[in-house]
């Protein structure tokens, strides 16, 4: 997840961190006070069948977490609210009795924080519980435990993870455990990936991210016996075994990415047994199988995600397995693309289409619950773009419906 400076994206040669440019955009302290500001006009939606989203911004542009309804039938977002007031909540994810929904606040500070909310079941609005340490610097990424009973940070800065614990209202209370990626090797520290992507295209100068540890995801997996964690400037998948009793973890292992890949963010398929993990760097999908007894990944194969013949820089970044588990979809930053990927027998990824975003640096994308309609946050065109999921998954085509949105960082669907 990343707020990475604009020009160096542009020009790597700069000297400039890719996400320094957040620190004063985001100098706004933690979450402070949370205002709901209503779209004139609007009424609340109805409760019962209705699908919400939720839209967390960078607050260069946007302006803290918008509420949406969608529509079923056109998967055109109709803005609700947005609860300001937030400092760079770009990364959301709701918990599995959906009454809570955590927010990262990636200011890159050394006191960067994560923000609990209740979510009224009624209209979707949010209530703020408490702001907690992240316990790093630019949390990217987080996620919650099945049980709900822990929330998990990546901190991209500091390249270390958290483990919070969920009280029972929902706040979030010290942490229980705090790992340094660079840690998990024997020896330690893990050594920094290079420079140059060995897998890249040609031309690529996708350079940055390896001057030092970069957490970029954390998730477990579907059981919830391990964590999994990618981090970018090392070139490793790291596997934590968790006690979920204690909120630890421990007896780490690693799986290393093609050189200088540097592996941002993953994805389980339906059947908890293969995994996709993105390379940033390479422009490339890892495609391993899953042991879920002993928390093993098993590398499969390495494919490209822009067409045979791109040459020049590409930065990957989010990457979604269809419900259905018959495709995978990848997102392409300055390709600006939606990549599209069938899924055999054996869980073997390949490339079988593409389709432009229609918008600048595609930061996130996500299916709708209803499985009909993909949203594409567009970050530096500052809106979303909705597409009509076709022929059973293998073609998307746009609905023609723009939202803007400041500043787009993720889009989650209550």
């Amino acid at each position: 997840m990343e707020s990475r400076d604009l020009k160096q994206e542009r020009d790597p040669l700069s000297l400039i961190s890719r996400r320094g440019f957040l620190k004063g955009a985001g100098s706004i302290a933690g979450a402070g006070s949370v205002h709901a500001l209503a779209r004139p006009g609007l009424s609340l939606p109805r409760p019962g069948g209705t699908i919400l989203a939720y839209v967390g911004t960078y607050t260069n542009h946007g302006e803290g977490i918008y509420l949406f309804e969608v529509n079923p039938s056109t998967g055109a977002l109709t803005q609700i609210k947005v609860f300001s007031g937030i400092s760079n909540p770009s990364w959301l994810a709701i918990d599995p009795s959906k009454r809570f929904l955590y927010a990262a606040n990636e200011n890159f500070t050394p006191s960067d924080t994560v923000s609990s909310f209740s979510i009224d079941p009624s209209n979707g609005d949010l209530t703020l519980l408490n702001v907690a340490s992240s316990q790093g610097s630019g949390p990217a990424h987080l996620s919650v435990h099945p049980s709900g009973k822990y929330v998990f940070v990546a901190n991209y800065g500091s390249g270390n993870v958290a483990v919070l614990p969920v009280l029972a209202n929902g706040a979030l209370g010290a942490a229980t455990d705090v790992k340094n990626d660079a840690d998990a090797c024997v020896p330690s520290p893990c050594p920094l990936g290079p420079i140059h992507a060995q897998n890249a295209p040609p031309g690529s100068f996708a350079i940055s991210g390896h001057d030092a540890p970069h957490a970029h995801m954390i998730q477990s997996d579907p059981k919830g016996d391990f964590v999994l964690v990618n981090d970018l400037g090392i070139d490793l998948t790291l596997i934590w075994k968790f006690n979920a009793a204690t909120g630890t973890l421990s007896d780490p292992k690693t799986v290393a990415s093609s050189p200088g890949a540097g592996p941002r963010h993953f994805a389980f398929h339906p059947n908890g047994r293969w995994f996709y993990s993105l390379n940033e760097e390479a422009s490339t999908l890892a495609f391993m199988v899953y042991d879920a007894t002993t928390g093993s990944l098993s590398p499969v194969s390495e494919i490209s995600t822009v067409p045979a013949g791109f040459v020049g820089t590409n930065f990957t970044s989010e990457v979604i397995v269809s419900k259905d588990g018959r495709f995978v979809y990848a997102l392409n930053r300055l390709h600006d693309t939606i990549a599209i990927f069938s899924i055999d027998g054996t869980g073997t990824p390949t490339l079988v289409g593409e389709v432009s975003t229609l918008g600048d640096y595609p930061r996130n994308c996500n299916i709708d619950p209803t499985g009909n309609f993909l949203y594409a946050c567009n970050h530096r065109a500052d809106n979303i773009t909705t597409f009509r999921v076709d022929g059973n998954g293998r073609h998307l085509k746009f609905t023609g419906k723009y939202t803007p949105v400041g500043s787009p960082a993720i889009i989650i669907f209550l």
